[in-house]
């Protein structure tokens, strides 16, 4: 599971549905977070974070242009390749934050993945999880 540490920046409620911006670093994350009612007070703007999120829900892209619906798209440099017969981990350097994402071993060939690569890191805002920090 990859963890960030950070602080809600922004919060956008509609209904039962809220996007929680959340700022780790110089970057901004978005979670979509379903079902929140009365629960959402909690979730105020500078409350200290983690963002969660699967490493089989980052995708990676090289060389990726264009629009996207994907509101995640984290820059990144590959530190690590660990092929599998079938999928592969890729680890990820963001602003200094370690990242793994789990894909094909096709792939990871077909991107042609390198250690030292650039590559963009792309998750779905509904696959990001909040837990409040301690004591906070």
């Amino acid at each position: 599971m990859n963890r960030l540490s950070g602080r809600i920046s922004a919060v956008e409620v509609a209904g039962s549905i809220a996007l929680v911006e959340v700022t780790v670093g110089t970057r901004r994350y978005t979670a979509t977070l379903v079902g929140v009612g009365d629960d959402i007070n909690a979730w105020r703007v500078d409350r200290p974070v983690t963002l969660l999120f699967k490493e089989t829900e980052v995708s990676l892209a090289k060389n990726l242009s264009g629009l996207i619906s994907m509101r995640n798209r984290i820059q990144a440099v590959v530190t690590g390749i660990e092929r599998g017969q079938l999928l592969t981990k890729v680890l990820l350097d963001a602003e200094g934050h370690t990242i793994a994402s789990v894909i094909t071993t096709k792939s990871s060939f077909t991107l042609q993945l390198e250690i030292g690569d650039e590559v963009e890191g792309l998750v779905k805002a509904n696959e990001m999880g909040l837990i409040a920090e301690q004591g906070a």
